[in-house]
């Protein structure tokens, strides 16, 4: 833990090498600056992720922008959402953590869950194995500029693959599924006609968004893998 005089009015500083974790204040006071700075990574990261724990309470947080704080959560704000925000240039992000008064401190604790995401306009760097594989067409898609991040609705599905069970059986769909799949704002997924392969991979315990090409279109790079034997994997076909 940090150790600080009683009175010291000094911001308190670490700094975070790696490109995901989790952070834990416990007995929280005054402030405390958190600098993610990974150095064993050659990725741009552009984008930073958290999802506050479920117990978070006894700070606001900001994200620091060219030397500014914007407020990214309150303490009486709903945890366990995911907020991102996009880190802009080569400035090295950094969340910023104000302690509330409390008369005791010993009752609270700020914690929760980052990841920093790489350069990508579409399909960002989750670092981890497809989870889920879905077929099917968007229904809706909503967007959250606050916390950037977007929700596409998905329809008439067909599950592949999935670990995460945000995907149902629609009632009296005849086999078929819905479910919702997150991803960055950025990356401006807009509802379309026709079907999509929906892949990506579990985040925050959540279903996100890696690539949905339409699935016509799919089907023909994978024939022309099929035949060319380069194909890294077998797909099932209608």
């Amino acid at each position: 833990g940090l150790v600080r005089e009683p009175h010291s009015r000094t911001v308190q500083q670490v700094r975070l090498r790696c490109t995901e974790g989790t952070v834990e204040w416990v007995y929280p006071s005054q402030a405390l600056r958190v600098i993610l700075e990974p150095n064993l990574s050659s990725t741009r990261h552009t984008t930073v992720c958290i999802k506050p724990f479920r117990t978070f309470g006894g700070a606001s947080v900001f994200i620091e922008r060219a030397g500014e704080l914007n407020l990214l959560m309150t303490e009486g704000g709903r945890p366990e959402q995911v907020h991102c925000f996009r880190v802009e240039g080569r400035q090295i992000p950094a969340i910023f953590l104000q302690a509330s008064p409390q008369r005791d401190i010993s009752r609270r604790m700020v914690g929760f869950r980052y990841e920093l995401l790489g350069n990508h306009s579409t399909a960002p760097d989750f670092r981890a194995t497809v989870l889920q594989v879905v077929r099917g067409s968007i229904r809706n898609v909503s967007h959250d500029s606050e916390r950037q991040t977007s929700v596409v609705y998905v329809t008439e599905g067909r599950v592949y693959r999935q670990r995460s069970g945000v995907f149902e059986h629609e009632a009296g769909g005849l086999g078929a599924w819905r479910g919702h799949i997150r991803t960055l704002l950025q990356c401006q997924v807009r509802a379309g006609a026709g079907d999509f392969l929906f892949t990506g991979a579990e985040h925050f315990g959540e279903a996100w968004l890696g690539c949905a090409p339409r699935y016509k279109d799919f089907l023909s790079v994978y024939r022309a893998a099929r035949m060319a034997r380069r194909n890294p994997c077998e797909f099932p076909l209608d």
